[in-house]
């Protein structure tokens, strides 16, 4: 099973949507901002915490950048 197949049989058993095109680009791109702008392990921890806050992946990842002084 590749990772696009794995994350929608997760999405399945979680009962939610996999993440579109754009926001699975996105999810990687706020994972690379964290883990670039600290350690890598803040990468799914920094996801973890924009799902917890209700953020869209766009939003998230806005946050993140002004975080890390890119915007």
């Amino acid at each position: 099973m590749n990772a696009k197949e794995w994350i929608a049989a997760y999405a399945v058993e979680l009962g939610v949507d996999p993440p579109t095109a754009s926001e699975f680009s996105t999810l990687l791109d706020l994972a690379a901002e964290a883990a670039h702008s600290s350690e890598r392990i803040a990468a799914p921890v920094a996801c973890w915490l924009a799902a917890q806050a209700g953020r869209s992946p766009d939003e998230a990842l806005e946050v993140a950048r002004r975080l890390s002084g890119d915007r």
